[in-house]
């Protein structure tokens, strides 16, 4: 039965909120104790930039073809089976940490990464749905959710860390409760529907066309690969950089990391009355030039207040350029599926593989000063902001 009634697009809107809140968690969960791991298996950072690399090349492995899955089991299974596979792959890496094992651990990240692609499009798919049938913009507060869960999870890490219980055990109740809220929460969705998939996922394109050859489509994918290269660092680096750079401890370092969180959680939450108000390309141009400063300062402040009130400021500007990207792709509900899928792919490349390639640069530099390198995108996403103008309509 197709859902259409406002009740029950208010809880899709609410189950789809909890799937990103969900999803930022177990993120957080593994990001705010990237310091544990690297202590775990003694690894230093370009060997900790190998371990991220494993997570992105699963999700680049899975992010092309999600729009074919979901189309095929719709957005309700996509999730459950991301969820599903994000459970066993977090026991696996709970287990490996335990056996201070790396090839395992990287082999169970690799399929980590494969859940976070699938759930990433399921649930941007899903909530641009919502969107669409609400007539207003909401997709900021879903990554708002997304932020919120993995604020939350970084002071759990936080806490966890001050307290001395071990990052494995960690793992395997946050995994318990992905698996848990994956197989319930769906079941409130909206069916996504595409009556033929094409070979970039979800609805066919016109016979000869392709999301790939789609400039609009590509455009904004570069500006979404700029903006969330500046998220990714932030997410996975500013722990480490505030330990290493400034002399912080691992609960101080993840109390940094929690602030950016906090900072972008509040900025979605806000978000969506100034792109309506101001529009989406002003928007995103503002949010590029706040992360560039607040970048700036997190790296030559030199100080922990300051570099602190840098992160918030980076945090700020990295929060609405990822969802108006993913809005921006979904304009035209018929090919949204192949669209989000694309702009999906070309962002994770900073997002998942940017992280790994700025550890490796540490290891000659220092990950602080290493951070500078996602400048140039920040200002490539700033200049090709335009592209996210809305379709006109039709």
């Amino acid at each position: 039965m197709t859902l259409t009634t406002s009740t029950n697009v208010r809880a899709a809107a609410t189950a789809t909120f909890l799937v990103f809140a969900m999803n930022g968690l177990v993120f957080a969960s593994w990001a705010a104790r990237i310091p544990a791991v690297a202590e775990l298996l003694n690894l230093g950072s370009g060997q900790i930039g190998t371990l991220l690399l494993c997570i992105a090349v699963g999700s680049l492995v899975a992010l092309p073809s999600s729009g074919w899955l979901i189309g095929r089991i719709g957005t309700a299974n996509a999730v459950r089976f991301a969820g599903l596979l994000l459970g066993a792959a977090g026991v696996g890496v709970a287990l490996s940490l335990m056996a201070a094992a790396v090839a395992p651990t990287a082999g169970c990240l690799f399929f980590l990464g494969i859940g976070i692609g699938v759930w990433d499009v399921a649930q941007n798919l899903e909530g641009a749905d919502v969107e669409h049938r609400l007539g207003r913009t909401i997709m900021p507060q879903f990554h708002a959710a997304f932020s919120g869960g993995a604020f939350v999870g970084a002071l759990i890490g936080a806490g966890l860390s001050q307290l001395g219980v071990g990052l494995p055990e960690h793992l395997l109740v946050i995994a318990a409760v992905a698996v848990a809220l994956a197989l319930t929460a769906p079941r409130y969705f909206i069916p996504h529907v595409a009556a033929h998939t094409g070979p970039d996922g979800g609805a066919a394109a016109p016979k000869g066309t392709s999301a790939w050859r789609d400039g609009r489509t590509l455009l904004i994918g570069v500006v979404v690969l700029g903006a969330t290269l500046t998220e990714g660092a932030g997410n996975d680096w500013i722990a480490k950089a505030a330990v290493d750079g400034l002399h912080a401890s691992e609960s101080t370092g993840a109390l940094l990391f929690a602030l950016f969180v906090a900072a972008m959680t509040l900025m979605r939450f806000v978000g969506g009355r100034a792109i309506d108000r101001f529009g989406r390309v002003p928007v995103l141009r503002a949010s590029m030039a706040a992360a560039a400063a607040g970048l700036a300062l997190f790296v030559f402040s030199g100080n922990i207040v300051l570099a602190a009130i840098g992160a918030g400021l980076w945090g700020i500007g990295a929060a609405l350029a990822f969802p108006m990207g993913m809005s921006a792709a979904a304009d035209d509900p018929k090919h949204a599926a192949a669209r989000v899928s694309v702009v999906s792919t070309i962002g994770y490349v900073a997002f998942l593989a940017g992280p790994p390639l700025l550890g490796y640069l540490g290891d000659h530099t220092g990950i602080r000063l290493a951070l500078l390198a996602i400048g140039a995108p920040i200002l490539l996403a700033l200049l090709l902001a335009g592209a996210a103008k809305p379709l006109p309509s039709k």
